[in-house]
């Protein structure tokens, strides 16, 4: 999981930077509790007011508390040990486009291990997913990125898209504000013995993460360069807003990395964007694309 992240790390930065003209800042940083990462952003470019890939690969004690929380999805876990040795291998990336036509998207694919004092394992999983968030909504954007994740999945179960596919829309739910994060994607988590074995669901991970580009490439390529107006780009900081409440009032990874002791703070806050606005009791106006892209999401559309 460790060679596949790292190596998929740099094909993504790659095929972002020959998009973009601009290069990633590559920051490689350790863990003083054990292990580190290589978190690249890239700031202020031609296409990405911010994109961040991240790659992170830690492990030593998991403290009691995060144990009992984790213990809710994995009952191997001992609930009655002070501690156990944990190892976390993920890459993570989000990308803001300064064209409010152009989505962002969010991807995350990672591999938990625990294990018992005497160095046997313990309770493993996978978990991880994608979605789109667009301000303004192109159908075929949607429906593209859709299609192109479901082949990956159906190369594995057939009933994985559909579940996966409702497990993300109830996921990336903004509660507070009763409407999802974005159009969808896939997101699962815990994935574990009780549904396949571990060879079976890495090789899944992979064709995920390996649906990535296909599936975003073709989008941005189309939107990039789109004409906008001042009012659109406000509509889009709007949109941003939401997307900074939902990771720092709802999103589970969030919640765990600013809880790990010796965490790294601006790696678990790359997925910020550069700019986001909040205005007043904001209503879009009727028939409006905007009003639109709110009906969607607060009533979640199967694409595919």
């Amino acid at each position: 999981m460790e060679s596949f992240i790292k190596s998929k790390q740099e094909e993504i930065v790659r095929e972002l930077e020959q998009l973009d003209g601009t290069r990633f800042t590559v920051d490689k940083w350790e863990r003083p509790n054990g292990g580190g990462g290589i978190t690249c952003v890239l700031q202020d470019g031609k296409v990405f007011e911010k994109a961040g890939v991240n790659t992170s690969i830690v492990y030593g004690s998991l403290p009691r508390p995060a144990i009992a929380k984790m213990r809710i999805n994995h009952k191997a876990l001992d609930p009655d040990v002070e501690s156990l040795e944990f190892f976390a291998a993920g890459l993570s990336m989000v990308l803001h486009p300064h064209n409010p036509m152009a989505p962002t998207v969010h991807l995350n694919y990672r591999y938990f291990e625990t294990a018992n004092a005497d160095g046997t394992p313990n309770a493993w999983w996978f978990g991880g997913g994608t979605d789109l968030t667009p301000s303004y909504l192109f159908d075929e954007d949607a429906i593209h990125f859709h299609r192109t994740i479901k082949d990956a999945c159906d190369a594995h179960d057939k009933g994985y898209f559909p579940r996966f596919k409702k497990w993300c829309d109830e996921y990336f739910n903004v509660k507070h504000r009763h409407e999802t994060r974005g159009v969808g994607g896939i997101f699962f988590d815990d994935l574990d013995q009780e549904e396949k074995d571990q060879e079976q669901l890495f090789s899944f991970v992979q064709d995920c993460l390996d649906a990535f580009l296909p599936s975003y490439m073709p989008i941005i390529r189309r939107r990039k360069d789109m004409p906008y107006t001042e009012k659109e780009k406000a509509w889009q900081q709007l949109r941003r807003g939401r997307y900074v409440e939902f990771n720092l009032v709802h999103d589970r990874g969030t919640a765990f990395g600013l809880q790990t002791p010796g965490a790294r703070i601006e790696s678990i806050l790359m997925s910020l964007p550069l700019t986001a606005r909040w205005q007043y009791m904001h209503e879009p106006e009727k028939g409006s694309r905007e009003e639109r892209m709110v009906s969607v999401l607060q009533k979640p559309v199967d694409w595919v």
